[in-house]
């Protein structure tokens, strides 16, 4: 799967080091899935549904930001109904007969679990739509007039598919999917039970502070409060004999460069930049990654979205603005500049 190549601390998106961590961290059952409780119980319903009537459960789609644990709901879901799962990713169904390769390998009941599903090509797409529906693919045997089509009866599978940009998803593809569930960020409290969690099977000794001022600076997303606490765990092994305390955490976390609300240093420098040297605003989004040296791309799909959510970013018709909450937060006097109007005389 094609990830960011070096994650923010801070990042939902999955690092190269985040691999082993999050399997040995991931719960395999429903019961165990902390959060996302109406996601879990529209699952369970269908899983004890399909159970009973001894069918594949319906094709299931997930979206939402990364790192929110669509990818282990898809294991849950697989070992809940005692089958296998085949996993793959958009950008690596790069032609028809990779997905053919894959279905046809399919057993009865087998998840097929699809991450980046809004990145298949069209073509793949095509080739798929008979798959969810009819489960039968349809296979072109020739070139040219002499050319003649072939249908291949496919066992009764179950789809997965996982997205961050779910608009971005062609519509008969989003249609076929008989399941559709949001994930959303998750709230202190759940990131706290999330992180205990986490820290039991760590075998770490910390305490309830600790506990809280990670889960404060999760950014509500349980993959960075993973990372988080195992950046905190090295740290206390080296300075705590492996206790991690309050104080042991903020001192963590200033190396890390992530504050009370989970930001680091290059979300506090979009700020300041649209602060200090735009005058707060608006600004155009080319203007502001060529003042930082960013692609405009990351700003916008990286760096934007939980500064929006924190309400310390505007966008504007004319561009970007920064709140008198980011103001504050870095501690800068709130004054929004003005252009004063030439007089006519």
């Amino acid at each position: 799967m094609q990830e960011e190549e070096s994650p923010r601390i801070v990042s939902g998106k999955l690092g190269p080091d985040d691999t082993t961590v999050d399997v040995n961290l991931r719960p395999k059952k429903l019961n165990d899935f902390i959060g996302q409780q109406k996601v879990k119980d529209n699952l369970d319903i269908g899983i004890k549904a399909a159970q009973k009537r001894g069918e594949a459960i319906d094709h299931i789609l997930l979206y939402g930001p990364p790192g929110l644990g669509k990818t282990t709901l898809a294991f849950i879901i697989a070992g809940e109904m005692g089958v296998n799962i085949k996993v793959s990713s958009g950008p690596a169904i790069e032609r028809p007969g990779d997905l053919a390769a894959i279905l046809t390998n399919l057993q009865k009941g087998d998840v097929l679990f699809i991450d980046e599903v809004h990145r298949l090509s069209r073509i793949v797409e095509e080739i798929l739509y008979p798959a969810m529906e009819d489960y039968a693919l349809d296979i072109i045997l020739g070139k040219g007039p002499g050319s003649r089509s072939l249908r291949l009866n496919l066992p009764r599978f179950t789809l997965i598919g996982a997205t961050t940009r779910y608009a971005a998803m062609s519509s008969p593809l989003r249609d076929r999917f008989g399941s559709v569930h949001r994930l959303d960020f998750y709230d202190v409290d759940a990131i706290g039970l999330i992180i205990k969690r986490s820290a039991r099977i760590f075998k770490l000794k910390i305490d309830d502070g600790s506990i809280e001022l990670i889960a404060c600076r999760a950014r509500g997303t349980p993959r960075v409060a993973n990372r988080l606490l195992k950046r905190i765990r090295d740290y206390a092994q080296v300075k705590a004999n492996g206790v991690v305390t309050q104080d042991i955490t903020m001192e963590a976390m200033g190396k890390l460069e992530v504050d009370q609300l989970g930001l680091d240093e290059i979300d506090r420098k979009v700020m300041r930049t649209i602060i200090q040297k735009f005058d707060g605003g608006p600004v155009g989004l080319d203007t502001i990654a060529a003042s930082i040296s960013e692609e405009s791309d990351t700003i916008e799909g990286v760096y934007e979205p939980y500064l929006l959510q924190l309400g310390f970013l505007e966008r504007t018709p004319r561009g970007r603005m920064a709140t008198r909450l980011a103001y504050e937060h870095l501690g800068i006097a709130y004054k929004r500049g003005h252009t004063p109007q030439g007089s006519l005389w």
